[in-house]
């Protein structure tokens, strides 16, 4: 089944995303802003969970409206506007992960002015006790997500943090249900692996 005309329940209103790929489609590019709004947030949480690097995470974001635009002309009149822009935003991920993992050097430059950030927003004061070894924790989780393979982390992450379905993760990926069942058992042991026994915050007084 093809992900980007199957049944893809993240959104309520389908028909509005429809209706403005339709209407991009016949040269409103009006409608390229609204799906921006009505999109943008929610991806650039996962991009930006998938990178860990602000920077990184707005300009896939970014280049993926780009692509939107771009192929707007190619796209199917039923296509599921949600499911190809998660689509094609996994892909973005996945070749800037190989991308870093092949150029270290210009990965660390690029870090130098955006430097990877943990899963939660950082404060803008310094922290009390238990909630910087609370946002300590989070930090290492999201290295620990940060390590593992594409495959298994677009998974986590559409699971965990965007709250998909395996029907609609296996849409995405490109995999089955099964699949994605066993693609989370391989990243929940990892991470277990990767993370030991974190100390626990203690609870507030």
């Amino acid at each position: 089944m093809n992900a980007a005309t199957a049944c893809f329940p993240v959104n309520d209103a389908p028909a509005t995303d429809l209706a403005d790929l339709q209407a991009l489609q016949d040269g409103d590019d009006t409608a390229l802003n609204r799906l921006i709004v009505r999109w943008e947030r929610r991806l650039f949480g996962f991009a930006w969970r998938y990178v860990r690097n602000r920077a990184d995470a707005q300009d896939l974001v970014a280049t993926l409206f780009v692509r939107l635009y771009q192929q707007r002309g190619r796209l199917r009149s039923d296509t599921n506007v949600p499911a190809w822009l998660f689509t094609t935003l996994t892909n973005l991920c996945h070749n800037h992960h190989r991308w870093r993992r092949r150029h270290p050097a210009l990965s660390l430059d690029a870090e130098e002015g955006g430097r990877e950030e943990s899963l939660a927003l950082p404060a803008d004061a310094p922290l009390p006790g238990p909630a910087l070894e609370l946002q300590e924790a989070l930090a290492a989780l999201g290295a620990a997500i940060d390590g593992l393979p594409p495959d298994l982390k677009a998974t986590l992450l559409l699971h965990h943090y965007e709250r998909l379905s395996y029907r609609e993760i296996a849409e995405i990926t490109g995999c089955s249900e099964g699949g994605v069942d066993t693609r989370l058992c391989r990243a929940r042991a990892r991470l277990r692996a990767a993370l030991g026994a974190l100390p626990t915050p203690p609870a507030p007084a």
